[in-house]
C-alpha cells in the first residue's frame, strides 16, 4: 500500500468524548495551533462539539462508542477512522484513551499515516476488573499493543511510573517509544489558593460518579465518621456516566443524599470555586492514569486524601501534601479523613505543599512543551 502524502503539519486528535477533549486536551490542541500546526478534533457527537468549533479547531464526527460490544459497529469504527485518515492525510494522529488507541492505530497502519502518538490515560477498566473474562481481555489488549506498537514513528505516552514499567515489562514496546508525561497539566493561574472558609469542614470527592472512583467507600467513610460524632460535610461533585459499566445509578446517589450523610452536587462548571470551598479533597480511586482533579486540588492548595494506587501516588506524597490509604477499604479512609478534619493546622500545612508541588511539577506549560517535543520529532524523522 502506498503511503498517503500528509498534509502540511496536520494533527488529528481522536477522543471518545468531546467533553473529555475539552477538559484534558484543549490547551494542548490550542498550543499546537499556535505553533503552526493545523488541528482537527475527531469525536462522537455530544456536549462540547460547538465549543470545539468555537475554539477555531476543525471538527470531524466519528462513530466511536466508549464501551460498545457490537462487532459490526466496532468494525465500522475502524473503517470510519481509516476513511478519515485517507481523506485528510494527517502528519500526526494523536489517539487518547484505550479504544481510540487500539482502533485508531490499526486504522493509521492501514491508511499509512506518517506518525502516531498514543496517549494511554491509565490502563483502564479491563486492567481493574477481576475474573477469567477480564484476564482474557487483558491478554488480548496486551497482544494487540505488541503488534500495533511495533510500527515505526510511533510514540506512547503514559501518565504514571507504574503503567510505564508495566508496558515495558509486558514487552508491549521498546523504551525509545514510550514517554512518561505526568498528567494533562493544570492551569495554576486558574486554580488559585484561597484561605479556608469558616464553618463545618468540607470534604469533596470530585469526578465522575463511578464505583471504581471509590464513591461507595467515600459514602461509607462519611457514615462511619458521622456515627463517631465527627461533624463535617461530605460532598460528591460530578455527574453520572451511564455508558460506563462502573457508573453509580442516579437513584442510589439520590438515596444517599436523602439519608443525609453525603450531598450530591452533580456536574459543576465552577470547579475553582468548589476547591476553594473545600477543606479536604478526597479521591479513593482503585487506579488512575494521573487524575486531573488531584492536580486541580493541589493547585488550589488543598490537603488530599487518596488511595495508594498508580496515578494517585504520583500526586500525593504521604505526610507531605496529603495521606494515602488502601484502595477498596472505608475504615482506613475514614481514619485519614478524621485526622485532617480535626487538625486544621496539619491540613493547611499540607495544602501549602500541594500548591508548591503543582507549580513546580504539574503546570500545563510543562506538559505542553513535552508534547511539542514529540510532535517536532515526528516532523524531523
Amino acid at each position: 500500500m502506498s503511503r498517503a502524502r500528509p498534509r502540511n503539519r496536520l494533527i488529528i486528535f481522536v477522543v471518545n468524548d468531546p467533553g473529555f477533549f475539552l477538559s484534558h486536551r484543549l490547551p494542548l490542541a490550542l498550543a499546537a495551533k499556535d505553533q503552526g500546526y493545523e488541528v482537527c478534533v475527531a469525536t462522537p457527537p455530544g456536549d462540547g462539539v460547538e465549543q470545539i468549533k468555537a475554539e477555531g479547531l476543525q471538527y470531524r464526527r466519528v462513530s466511536l462508542s466508549r464501551s460498545g460490544a457490537n462487532p459490526l459497529l466496532e468494525l465500522w469504527t475502524i473503517w470510519s477512522l481509516y476513511k478519515l485518515y485517507r481523506e485528510m492525510k494527517p502528519l500526526i494522529v494523536h489517539h487518547v484513551t484505550i479504544k481510540p488507541v487500539l482502533y485508531g492505530t490499526l486504522a493509521a497502519r492501514l491508511a499509512s499515516v506518517s506518525a502516531v502518538v498514543n496517549a494511554i490515560s491509565g490502563l483502564g477498566f479491563v486492567f481493574l476488573a477481576r475474573g477469567w473474562f477480564s484476564a482474557m481481555a487483558r491478554s488480548a489488549v496486551l497482544t494487540s499493543y505488541r503488534w500495533l506498537f511495533s510500527r515505526k514513528r510511533l510514540w506512547v505516552i503514559v501518565q504514571n511510573r507504574d503503567d510505564y514499567d508495566y508496558l515495558l515489562e509486558k514487552e508491549c514496546l521498546s523504551q525509545e517509544k514510550i514517554e512518561l508525561i505526568r498528567g494533562s497539566g493544570v492551569d495554576v493561574e486558574r486554580f488559585m489558593t484561597k484561605p479556608e472558609g469558616n464553618g463545618l469542614p468540607v470534604v469533596i470527592l470530585p469526578g465522575r460518579m463511578l464505583w471504581d472512583k471509590g464513591v461507595g467507600e467515600f459514602v461509607e467513610a462519611a457514615q462511619l465518621l458521622h456515627r463517631m460524632g465527627i461533624r463535617a460535610r461530605f460532598i460528591l461533585v460530578g455527574g453520572i456516566d451511564p455508558s460506563n459499566p462502573e457508573s453509580v445509578p442516579a437513584v442510589r446517589l439520590a438515596e444517599w443524599a436523602r439519608d443525609g450523610d453525603v450531598e450530591w452536587w452533580g456536574n459543576r462548571q465552577d470547579m475553582p470555586a468548589i476547591y476553594n470551598l473545600a477543606h479536604i479533597v478526597c479521591l479513593p480511586s482503585y487506579r488512575e492514569g494521573l487524575p486531573k482533579v488531584l492536580l486541580e486540588a493541589a493547585a488550589s492548595g488543598r490537603a488530599i486524601v487518596a488511595t495508594d494506587v498508580p496515578g494517585c501516588r504520583e500526586v500525593v506524597i504521604e505526610e507531605e501534601n496529603g495521606l494515602l490509604v488502601p484502595a477498596r477499604e472505608s475504615r482506613p479512609l475514614a481514619d485519614a479523613l478524621r485526622r485532617l478534619i480535626t487538625n486544621p493546622q496539619l491540613r493547611q500545612s499540607m495544602g501549602l505543599k500541594s500548591r508548591a508541588m503543582a507549580e513546580a511539577e504539574f503546570s500545563i506549560k510543562q506538559v505542553v512543551e513535552r508534547h511539542m517535543d514529540i510532535y517536532q520529532r515526528a516532523l524531523e524523522q
